[in-house]
């Protein structure tokens, strides 16, 4: 009796299955914004295991899942387009769990961190909020905390998203500011250019919604530092494949 042929959905859903579960190169479907169902779930899965950011595992290949792929893409040195070939399958049955902080030490932090509770009023928008003479301190506090993890949510040493650590780190330094990146955006005066920056600055980007979606600080030479999702704190440039078409624009808040 002749077995019958496979569907081609069964099919590609057995291909990318056996492709995560063995050595062997299989054809698999080609995944972008729009696709859905059992292919992108394990997509999402196979993301999140080697440590990507996703916080709706549902088989909706929407804008969050299009900026994982598109960071491990960058990641693993692949041509970056947020849209899942054969070449980016293959990297991904090879990769491994990313570890945090693997280009510097993880600092340690204390089993009690909580998150810090700046006192007075929240700093003002449209204007600059952060004095020259603290601009180092506050540098050198957004530096102590290369390595420590992304986390969607994340308001403390154990784990930070990008406006939690942004908050934190100016709490730190006695400036209280908002909790969301695109009320972080409100903050300061509008640069036209990055040449227009200086260190301290905010510079913001658009990744998985419309408008400020993530945030970091300016350090000068067109690098900043911030909570990647992918590899929690770290300092990146302005020129990066990746940031470069997302960049939303510096806000000025040096005084």
């Amino acid at each position: 009796m002749m077995m019958k042929k496979l569907s081609l959905k069964t099919g590609a859903v057995l291909g990318i299955s056996l492709l995560f579960a063995s050595h062997t190169v299989f054809a698999s479907p080609t995944l972008q914004e729009g696709s859905h169902g059992h292919d992108v779930l394990l997509l999402q899965k196979k993301l999140q295991a080697v440590g990507y950011e996703i916080s709706s595992v549902d088989g909706v290949y929407g804008a969050e899942t299009e900026r994982a792929v598109a960071e491990f893409q960058r990641d693993n040195k692949i041509r970056i387009t947020g849209i899942v070939n054969n070449a980016t399958w293959r990297a991904l049955q090879k990769a491994k769990k990313v570890k945090w902080g693997s280009d510097v030490p993880k600092p340690i932090t204390k089993k009690n961190d909580v998150a810090l509770k700046s006192k007075g009023a929240l700093a003002p928008n449209n204007t600059p909020i952060l004095a020259r003479n603290k601009v180092g301190a506050l540098l050198q506090t957004a530096r102590s905390y290369i390595g420590v993890p992304y986390q969607f949510g994340g308001t403390t040493p154990k784990a930070f998203d990008c406006s939690g650590y942004l908050q934190y780190v100016f709490a730190k330094n006695g400036i209280n500011i908002p909790r969301t990146a695109d009320e972080q955006y409100k903050l300061g005066l509008r640069t036209k250019t990055s040449k227009q920056l200086v260190p301290g600055d905010l510079v913001f980007f658009t990744t998985y919604e419309a408008g400020a979606s993530h945030c970091g600080i300016y350090l000068g030479e067109d690098k900043f530092i911030h909570a990647s999702s992918s590899k929690g704190v770290r300092i990146d440039t302005l020129k990066d494949d990746y940031w470069a078409p997302r960049y939303l624009g510096g806000k000025h808040i040096v005084k």
